[in-house]
Order: structure tokens, then C-alpha cells, then sequence
């Protein structure tokens, strides 16, 4: 097939995560591929600006400033609003949202998009995950089972680099690891003292599963233990698109990268019920243009590629390409959290720790699991750790003098200490639309939001404190408490739903391979396509979805069936 400048085998929509999985797998397996992302490129090392640099090298040591916090009024709800890496983070006035109900959405507009940000953890859903909205009668169900997905997660684990440990546990299943990054001695300690209590039978604290390289990669050093990983790694030890898929699909000499392209809409053709292209502005002169492709991969992050689906095809459609089932912009999902417990451990002042480890330890979920059953549906698993008190444990004594300054130069005592992170149910109500009546910069309708948690999580959320308190004290801490920050949907950057698979277009907007049912050459696969979140963080499980729908996609395409 001949190709114009215009004209490629497939066209990838976003850079992150997702879009760097799809544009590896795609160019790989032969085709010529375009890559289009709506903001700035951000070049592996060189523009790492802030990655090398100690805290007392930024002006305000890395904290937001007034000013800062007037130009983000979102981002300053959370710990993202910071002077290290503002530029990372989508801006609140170009791209503004409706919020009907309070929804923290944090975005990242660049290449590589939010892959360069994420906290790492990286773990499967199980058979358990899969199984419980058929089982429940909770939304529907699940196009596929763990076992169908199992060799992709197989697959993606060992290209990105996870470091964890076996453990034989269902609910949490094992994976094809690097070697775990260990607890550290009192972690270990407490989870020998858990092992041996009466809760030890189902609860359990094991190293956590993170994407940090303790195994060199072709192009990959090992994680250096810096704690700056949100600045850009320059060693490549965690999984970015910048260190990992984007250079593979680079080599094959078949990648177009093209930033400061926003897609607006998907061109479609009813007679042939396939996506012919897409319709992208040019983020800074604001200019029109047209790409074709034979098919289109949807990774624009879970809002943005159904703010995408909704724009596209409503000549045929009112509600977009892939309502014709009405969920499209239903079942919105995040992972609840910022609640837990803590404690103090008495002795082991005669040890400290190595480094800034990039994981803690997690707790996977033990509830409605065997004999455990609760007045919920569901569960949570914990991540935290274990560390000795810093100096800033004396600023409220506003202490002074030398005899104070060689105290606070050694370290305290040692707290442990976890965060729960809980699922939420698919609830058709929570959901998107397009706000045509607010715009953003470039003149395009904005999304409206209106998402909430519902009773389930609201009982589940004092049981995820109550259950790790019960842990901390069996494994051996004192003064516990629990402790709730408050939450809002969005605060987990852990958006899903919206676009989900099912068995049934009547009911579900993707089928088992990620297609839009209305648009066999259109995939999506992103957080938007998840029919349940389960409690474990999902960017693996996004990672393994997207390569098996681009296999799938290019062997239909040598069976000409696309």
C-alpha cells in the first residue's frame, strides 16, 4: 500500500503509558505508525532539567508558591501543586473541567504523560477480579478471565522490568519478577510477628511490586535509590514511556512522533462502520489537518479518550462513537484511599536504612475472600513502611542550640505505618458528558463531571482503617491510630470506566479486544476500558491489555478483516 505524508498503517492517540505500549507493539510487528500527542515532547534525559538537583537548589525549595496556587486551583488540592515539576502537570486554566460533584483531576499533557509521574506499584488482577461483577450482579461482566490475559502480563512484566517477590497468594497472583527490593529490618521483623499471630493465615506483608529496574535492561541501569523519580529518571530505571517502549518503537525506524497535535475528532465512515483518520489542531498555531490510517489505537488517558469517542461520529450518533449501547461516560471509577493507621516499634536503634527505596511493603486484600465476609462488596489491599523519625520530628519544640542540633542529627525512633487503597463499584451514574457551553483554550468543549462514592465504599473506608490497626498491633506495634485525611474521587490518579468492555454491544462500548463495538478498527485501551477496578493499581494491567489487542489488531489486519 502506498502511503502519502498523511497517510500511515496505524495512527496512536496519546504517549503515555498505553500509547507507548501500543506504538512498540505496532511498529514492531511491521507497520508504519503515528504517534500523536497533544503537548510538548519531553526527550529522554536532556530535558530531565530538574533530576540532578538537590532541594535547596529550587527557590522555594520545591514548595508551591501563592502565585502558583492561584494559576492551579485543582492542582493545589494535592501534593502535585510542588516547584519541581509544575510544567509536568496540565495546566487548570488552558484545560479547565466542569465538576458537578468535587473531581481532583491531575493530568499530564507531554510526551510520555503521566508514565513519567506514576508512584510505580505494579501488580495483577486476579481470577478473583475478573469473576466478581458476574458472580455479583454488579454491572456486567468481564469479556475475559485471568487466564486469557495472564501470558500478556507474563509478557509485559519482563520488558518493563518488575521487581517483586512469589507468593503464591490467588487473590495477588505471582508474575515474572526481577528480584524484590526488600523490606527493610523492621518491616521484616513485623511481618513475622503478623505471620505468627492468629491473623497470619490471611494476612500477609511482602515486599512491593514495583516498576524500578533491580536488574539491569538493554538501555536500563538499575535504580539508584534517589527518591526523585518524578523528575525523570536519567539511569531508565523505571518504566516510562521515555525509557522503554518509545526507544523500541524508534528503532524500527516505522515511528512519526508528532507533539503539540490535538485530536478532535475520530473521521468516520458509515457505510464501511471503520474510522477512516483523525481531525487534529495544531496545539500552537491552531491549524487543521487530517491523518488516515487503517486502524486507531484510543490511549489518551481514560477521560480524554472518551472526551475523544463523544466528538466523533454524532452525525450518526448524538452521543458519540460508541454510545450506540448508552455507557459511554458511565461507570467512572477511581481507587478510594488516604486513610489508614500507623504506630510506633520500640528497639532497632541500632539500624537504619540504605538509600531512598522507591516501594514499601504491601498488604494484599484479605477480605470477602474464604471465611472473611463483610457488609460490603469487595475490598482493599495496603501499601506502606517502615522508617526511622527525621529531625523533623522536633520542629514543633522550636528547639534551639547546639545540644539541639546534635540531637536532631540523629535519627529517632522507628514508625510503620500504611495507606489503604480500596475499590470502587461501577456505578452507571457516575459519569462524563461534554460541557459545550465552557471551552478550553483551544476553543473545544470541556468535560463535565459528576462522580461520588456510594455506601459500599463509604462502609468499606472505616473497615480499612479498623483492619490495619488490628494488624499493626498484632504485628508488634504501639500507640496506634488510625487516621483519615479525606478523600475525593480523582485524588488516586487512578481514573477508569467510561468506555468499558462486555460481552453484549448493547450493554458495553468495547468488546473482549479492546474494539469499539460501533468501530472494528478503533481500540481503547487505556483506564477508560475497565469494567471493574478492582483494588490493585491498573497501569500493568493497561500495559497488558494494549499489547494483546495490538496483536490481535494486526493479525485481523493480515486477515483483511479490518
Amino acid at each position: 500500500m502506498s502511503k502519502t505524508h498523511n497517510e500511515y498503517d496505524a495512527i496512536v492517540v496519546g504517549s503515555g503509558i498505553s500509547g507507548g505500549w501500543a506504538a512498540k507493539e505496532l511498529t514492531e510487528k511491521g507497520l508504519r505508525v503515528l504517534m500523536l500527542e497533544r503537548g510538548k515532547n519531553i526527550e529522554h534525559i536532556k530535558d530531565y532539567v530538574n533530576a540532578s538537583k538537590d532541594p535547596w537548589d529550587f527557590a522555594h525549595r520545591g514548595r508551591p508558591t501563592l502565585a502558583m496556587e492561584e494559576a492551579y486551583p485543582v492542582l493545589k488540592r494535592d501534593y502535585v501543586l510542588n516547584e519541581k515539576n509544575l510544567d509536568w502537570w496540565a495546566s487548570d486554566q488552558d484545560s479547565p473541567y466542569t465538576e458537578v460533584k468535587r473531581f481532583d483531576w491531575f493530568r499530564g499533557y507531554h510526551v510520555g504523560g503521566r508514565s513519567l509521574l506514576w508512584g510505580r506499584q505494579s501488580y495483577r488482577l486476579g481470577p478473583l477480579d475478573f469473576e466478581a461483577n458476574a458472580k455479583e450482579g454488579v454491572a456486567v461482566d468481564w469479556p475475559v478471565r485471568y487466564e486469557e490475559i495472564a501470558p500478556w502480563y507474563d509478557y509485559v512484566e519482563r520488558f518493563a522490568g518488575i521487581a517483586g517477590s512469589k507468593e503464591g497468594m490467588e487473590q495477588l497472583p505471582d508474575g515474572e519478577f526481577q528480584p524484590a527490593m526488600p523490606l527493610n529490618c523492621v518491616e521484616e521483623w513485623a511481618a513475622g510477628k503478623l505471620s505468627a499471630s492468629s491473623l497470619g493465615s490471611t494476612r500477609r506483608i511482602i515486599p512491593g511490586r514495583n516498576a524500578n529496574l533491580t536488574q539491569a535492561l538493554p538501555g536500563r541501569a538499575p535504580c539508584q535509590y534517589r527518591n526523585k523519580c518524578w523528575l525523570g529518571c536519567p539511569y531508565g530505571a523505571y518504566f516510562s514511556t521515555q525509557s522503554s517502549t518509545l526507544p523500541a518503537a524508534m528503532a524500527t525506524g516505522r515511528l512519526t512522533l508528532q507533539p503539540y497535535s490535538i485530536v478532535s475528532e475520530l473521521i468516520y465512515d458509515r457505510n464501511t462502520r471503520k474510522a477512516t483518520g483523525v481531525r487534529v489542531t495544531d496545539a500552537l498555531s491552531m491549524e487543521t489537518r487530517e491523518f488516515k490510517a487503517r486502524i486507531i489505537f484510543v490511549c489518551a488517558s481514560t477521560l480524554n479518550s472518551t472526551w475523544l469517542l463523544m466528538r466523533s461520529a454524532r452525525d450518526e450518533w448524538e452521543g458519540g462513537l460508541g454510545s450506540s449501547s448508552g455507557e459511554l461516560g458511565h461507570n467512572l471509577m477511581d481507587h478510594h484511599f488516604r486513610l489508614g493507621a500507623s504506630g510506633n516499634i520500640d528497639g532497632f536503634t541500632d539500624k537504619t536504612t540504605y538509600g531512598r527505596r522507591p516501594t514499601g511493603f504491601y498488604i494484599p486484600r484479605f477480605q470477602n475472600i474464604g471465611a472473611d465476609k463483610r457488609d460490603f462488596l469487595r475490598g482493599f489491599g495496603y501499601q506502606g513502611g517502615a522508617g526511622r523519625d527525621g529531625w523533623s520530628r522536633a520542629v514543633a519544640e522550636l528547639g534551639v542550640g547546639g545540644k539541639f542540633k546534635d540531637a536532631m542529627s540523629r535519627p529517632g525512633g522507628w514508625s510503620i505505618g500504611a495507606t489503604a487503597f480500596g475499590e470502587m463499584l461501577p456505578y452507571h451514574e457516575n459519569r462524563v458528558w461534554l460541557d459545550e457551553e465552557r471551552l478550553d483554550k483551544w476553543g473545544m468543549p470541556v468535560l463535565a463531571i459528576d462522580c461520588e462514592m456510594k455506601e459500599n465504599e463509604q462502609l468499606m473506608r472505616k473497615a480499612m482503617m479498623d483492619d490495619m490497626a488490628e494488624i499493626l498491633e498484632a504485628a508488634g506495634a504501639r500507640n496506634v491510630h488510625t487516621w483519615d485525611s479525606g478523600y475525593w474521587p480523582g485524588m488516586g490518579i487512578h481514573e477508569m470506566g467510561t468506555a468499558r468492555m462486555g460481552r453484549d454491544p448493547a450493554t458495553s462500548v468495547l468488546n473482549e479486544w479492546n474494539q469499539v463495538w460501533d468501530a472494528k478498527n478503533v481500540f481503547v485501551t487505556d483506564g477508560s476500558f475497565m469494567t471493574s477496578n478492582a483494588c490493585q493499581n491498573p497501569s500493568l494491567t493497561y500495559m497488558a491489555f494494549t499489547a494483546r489487542a495490538a496483536d490481535y489488531a494486526v493479525e485481523e489486519l493480515k486477515r483483511r478483516n479490518l
